[in-house]
């Protein structure tokens, strides 16, 4: 749900007989979803299940994307129903009206320190090319949301960063100096929004146009100037008409070029702590041996390497969660690899993080699918210790973590494992796990698990405990 991703949900149910009677397994799975999902529907009859399915569909992929939940009671498993030949579904775009367009075009005309934030879900590569062509014209500085970084070329003239954790002092700045702010798919929430700072709440200072797919979505938090419901694929079908009455202003382009500058400044391995050595040789080697590669990861410390040091150039090459979820990274990796098989996927994932979904390996080397997995293994739940040590400093609980020999683990599955400890080594590790996941006998291929032990005290790429 927070990360606005469309999925449908089957859950097996008790007899509808039972129900109430607090039987084996029995729960109330509209109180236990209802908060998270969609929809949630209980099917009592096999025969309404098509009608059921479509109107899932439906729900889960239009608007704010989201999940729905669909309840099966025993029953319903077994029973039978005919099939219906029903035609493929797709999404809808809402289109914009004239006056929209005119709005939209007349607060950019009117905008002196203008900046985008581009987020959420319902993209496009088409409409990520559009953008960037639209942004370029205008000079209109972008900034991507927490783990959306995908959405904008970072080596583009006008990309300025990421409003993540740890996020550009200076991009910050530039959001609270802008008169105008642009939001496209994305709600702005705490972590964009540097919790509910750069802009005022309800009303932020600066003019707000907030282009989102999701009607509720507009207003639930802060005001907007303008309110456009539409997706970013169907805002990019208005995107040349707008530049059209749009000349080309040297003053912003300048604006947006210092942007990027400060962007490439704070991005640069220089930036990191002199003891993160492993860690930027690690970012360094990726950058040289697989730039295009899929970055796939949980939540952890260890992500800000890739929020700040990774430099994203293509639609489709990040799956992250915004919701915060440890063990992500490893089942994201997994499906990355299954829907774009010739390209290369690296899964990143603490060691905290990774014990949450590690088992998945076995489904990796059963199905030979070849993803590099890189696990930053430093003892510990980072986050939650640099809180404790940031917060609460001499009263450290229940942090330090007493972890497998990962590799060995890897190799017991049947995949590649390899323990990094010190700045030259991970060169040859990344090298021979290349050649395990991309053998040129597709089934001879097996995921790759690269144990990289860091310093514990290198809490963040800046930070010293």
């Amino acid at each position: 749900a927070q990360d606005s991703t469309p999925v449908i949900l089957f859950v097996g149910q008790i007899s509808r007989h039972d129900r109430y009677r607090e039987v084996f397994q029995e729960v109330d799975y509209r109180q236990f979803f209802g908060g998270m999902a969609k929809w949630v529907a209980e099917v009592d009859e096999a025969s309404r299940l098509q009608e059921i399915i479509l109107r899932a569909w439906h729900t889960a992929i239009n608007g704010r994307p989201g999940p729905v939940v669909i309840v099966l009671p025993e029953e319903t498993l077994t029973d039978a129903a005919a099939p219906v030949r029903v035609p493929p579904i797709h999404a809808t775009h809402n289109g914009l009206s004239a006056i929209q367009v005119a709005n939209f075009t007349r607060a950019l005309a009117q905008a002196k320190r203008p900046i985008a934030i581009v987020g959420g879900s319902r993209w496009s590569p088409s409409s990520v090319t559009a953008f960037q062509q639209f942004a370029l014209h205008l000079g209109l500085p972008v900034a991507c949301t927490f783990r959306r970084q995908m959405l904008f070329d970072h080596q583009h003239p006008c990309y300025a960063g990421d409003l993540g954790l740890g996020a550009n002092p200076t991009l910050c700045q530039r959001v609270r100096e802008s008169d105008l702010v642009v939001l496209i798919g994305t709600r702005l929430s705490d972590i964009a929004s540097q919790g509910h700072t750069l802009l005022n709440l309800p009303v932020p200072e600066q003019s707000v146009v907030h282009i989102h797919p999701g009607d509720s979505e507009t207003g639930s938090l802060y005001q907007p100037t303008l309110a456009i419901h539409t997706t970013p694929v169907g805002l990019s079908d208005y995107l040349e008409t707008v530049v059209k009455d749009l000349p080309a202003d040297s003053d912003k382009q300048q604006q947006a070029a210092q942007a990027h500058e400060q962007y490439l400044a704070w991005s640069s391995l220089d930036q990191s702590h002199p003891d993160g050595t492993l860690m930027r040789e690690v970012m360094e080697q990726l950058a040289q041996t697989i730039p295009n590669a899929i970055i796939t990861n949980g939540a952890g410390n260890y992500a800000s390497w890739i929020h700040r040091f990774w430099r994203f150039r293509r639609y489709g090459t990040q799956v992250a969660p915004t919701s915060g979820s440890m063990g992500y990274g490893l089942p994201a990796g997994i499906a990355a690899k299954l829907a774009v098989p010739e390209q290369p996927v690296i899964t990143f994932a603490g060691d905290g993080c990774f014990q949450m979904t590690g088992q998945e390996l076995a489904t990796a080397v059963q199905y030979h699918i070849g993803v590099v997995v890189l696990v930053i293994d430093n003892g510990m739940y980072g986050t939650i210790r640099m809180h404790q040590e940031k917060h609460y400093p001499g009263r450290v609980s229940a942090t330090d973590i007493v972890n497998p020999d990962f590799a060995a683990l890897a190799r017991s599955y049947g995949a590649y494992g390899a323990t990094v400890t010190q700045p030259g080594e991970f060169a040859s590790a990344l090298k021979e796990a290349c050649q395990h996941t991309q053998h040129i006998v597709p089934d001879q291929r097996t995921p790759a698990l690269i144990h990289i032990k860091t310093n514990p005290a290198v809490i963040t790429p800046v930070t010293v405990l």
